[in-house]
């Protein structure tokens, strides 16, 4: 796997990298409804060790493809120590390899055919962190609250939309696909509410594409479950919160979450 070349705020520097033993591109097949798509997936770690490791099942934002986030995916690899959690990606249909028109079901269904593939190697839901960052929100939090072959222990969000409309209001400026603007109608402040797991928010609070107050800060005051914690990061914007938080942090922050009772 090379690191996406193109212009992007989170850069690492080499002692962050992965040895290639540890990088696994995959091919899924998922199925909406009748809508078979070949999806392209990444996965970082030993493959063996999915039946005791834990696992991030990481649902990037609207940009490009898992190249353009290649560099967070190799941070959550970091968390805690190199490899300490196994860390999964897929580019929903209609993004770089994969297959099909990006739609609103097709990205759900794509989300359970990742996790079809984790349960398949041994996963199990004690040993499941869904992280979503920002469209990555929507399938994240849909799959903790209607999770079918398997149930999250916990929820990451970062810089969640809180619902399509506020999205396409607040959001013009970002690059969604045109299929979503005529059948998104994902409601991540609604959805959030049926969540039990524990939950951690994260979010910059000067986000110029997404407004924190109507749209994280109302996804996080929705949450009713068993444990939340907010981190609201000043002089983060939508892309670059771990940088301006600090990778340390970051991923302090994350692997206390993770390792929480």
């Amino acid at each position: 796997m090379a690191a996406f070349t193109g212009g992007q705020e989170i850069l690492l520097d080499t002692s962050y990298n992965l040895p290639d033993s540890m990088i696994h591109l995959l091919q899924l097949t998922s199925d909406d409804n009748g809508n078979i798509a070949t999806i392209y997936a990444e996965y970082l770690g030993n493959i063996s060790r999915i039946a005791t490791d834990t696992i991030i099942m990481y649902f990037h934002g609207t940009k490009d493809n898992m190249d353009y986030y290649w560099n967070r995916a190799e941070l959550l690899a970091n968390v805690g120590s190199k490899n300490r959690f196994g860390v999964m990606t897929i580019d929903y249909r209609g993004y770089g390899m994969s297959q099909g028109t990006p739609t609103e079901s097709g990205m759900y269904a794509d989300a359970e055919a990742a996790l079809q593939w984790l349960h398949d190697k041994g996963l199990t839901g004690d040993r499941l962190v869904i992280y979503g960052f920002s469209l990555g929100c929507a399938p994240a939090t849909y799959r903790a609250a209607n999770h079918n072959v398997l149930a999250p222990a916990k929820l990451i969000l970062e810089n969640p939309f809180a619902a399509a409309e506020v999205m396409v209001q607040d959001a013009t400026v970002l690059a969604f696909p045109s299929s979503y603007f005529t059948n998104l109608k994902v409601d991540n402040a609604q959805e959030i509410k049926k969540v039990q797991q524990p939950f951690m928010w994260i979010n910059g609070i000067d986000d110029p594409f997404l407004n924190i107050n109507t749209n994280g800060q109302v996804v996080f005051n929705n949450y009713k479950g068993s444990y939340g914690e907010a981190h609201k990061i000043p002089g983060g914007t939508h892309t670059n919160v771990p940088m301006v938080w600090g990778y340390e942090n970051y991923k302090s922050a994350i692997a206390a979450f993770i390792m929480h009772k």
